[in-house]
């Protein structure tokens, strides 16, 4: 047996092994080594500026727990807190009222009337408020293993950026092909997680800010229905409805005119507007802009990767769907290149 393969066949026996060893950190080392992939430009821009790959990475550290964990354990927190002080028999009675208020409203449609009597008598308001008070306490159970998820994904992510060069220059050198194409194999998924991550980013942070100070204006806390929205915006298509209409119904309880104020502006100012023009503004230029080399992967596939990740991976696959797409298109167009030399070479 040549050497070569002995010690192919031994690192193979070792990486399954490692994988057993390390399966509880997995999920946090892929996404953290994403993270650091998708900021990597980012990061030697301040490593050049600052002259410092360590203050490089605590900023980056930094800039990450803040954009990420910070507001989504604010959330957290805040909903723990709602579950656990709301009036039972209170909510009960105002969703009873919002039931009679949709029928009387509706009562002249014959056949939305009809339609909504069967959807409405399915509808047990009790079980209903009891399955909300349940999801509180999971969620509060919950929070402390979620907040060790995020701690571990922050420590693998500033460990992994300031040893980035040592580890990228190790595994391209490991990798039987030209260094030139490995380049290409890390430059192409880089570029597109750089896009994707800085374009969700940015579009959540506006898009939030729009809802969350326009609601300050009815009394809701503007910070937490404002970074809701921004991580509801990451759910193609039906992200921002999922926030603006539950407060609509709400307020249609109370105040008909503030829901329709809200409704209008909703859907005009976010969804038409920032959504539809400004968003693919933001998206162009990131990738021209930003990134060294504009990525020529199509928007489409990004788009449909990113909703796949997020069905499949939950929150972190909005990352993962898009780099797994990348890498996949980028290995084979690299087979199609050794395929075309080896052609060359038996002809």
């Amino acid at each position: 047996m040549k050497a070569a393969y002995f010690l192919i066949a031994i690192a193979i026996v070792m990486i399954f092994f490692m994988v057993e060893l390390f399966d509880p950190f997995l999920k946090a080392i892929f996404v953290s080594l994403l993270l650091v992939v998708a900021t990597s430009t980012l990061t030697l821009y301040l490593e050049k500026n600052l002259k410092s790959r360590f203050f490089a990475t605590t900023i980056m550290t930094v800039a990450l727990t803040s954009l990420f964990f910070i507001p989504i354990l604010y959330c957290i927190f805040s909903f723990a807190d709602f579950f656990t002080k709301v009036d039972q028999s209170s909510l009960i009675k105002n969703l009873n009222d919002m039931k009679i208020i949709i029928q009387d409203s509706l009562k002249d449609f014959i056949f939305l009337n009809d339609l909504l009597t069967q959807i409405i008598s399915k509808f047990d308001v009790a079980k209903t408020v009891q399955d909300m008070l349940t999801f509180g306490a999971y969620l509060g159970k919950n929070s402390v293993k979620f907040m060790m998820d995020m701690i571990m994904i922050l420590i693998f992510f500033f460990f992994f950026t300031l040893y980035s060069t040592s580890i990228s220059t190790f595994i391209k050198e490991l990798l039987p092909i030209k260094k030139e194409d490995s380049n290409i194999l890390f430059y192409e998924s880089s570029n597109v997680m750089t896009v994707v991550l800085y374009s969700i980013l940015v579009t959540a942070i506006f898009e939030g800010l729009l809802f969350g100070v326009f609601l300050t204006y009815f009394g809701y806390d503007g910070l937490l229905f404002g970074v809701l929205y921004g991580f509801a915006s990451l759910i193609p298509v039906i992200g921002g409805i999922i926030m603006w209409l539950p407060i609509v119904i709400f307020e249609a309880t109370t105040n008909l005119t503030n829901a329709f104020i809200i409704a209008i502006y909703s859907i005009v100012v976010i969804s038409i507007v920032a959504d539809t023009f400004i968003k693919p503004m933001i998206i162009k230029y990131i990738n021209k802009k930003i990134v060294k080399t504009p990525t020529n992967i199509n928007e489409l596939l990004i788009f449909f990767s990113i909703v796949a990740g997020l069905s499949t991976f939950g929150f972190w696959g909005m990352i993962i769907g898009p780099a797994m797409v990348t890498f996949f298109i980028s290995i084979m167009n690299l087979l199609k290149k050794y395929s075309d030399d080896l052609k060359d070479n038996v002809s």
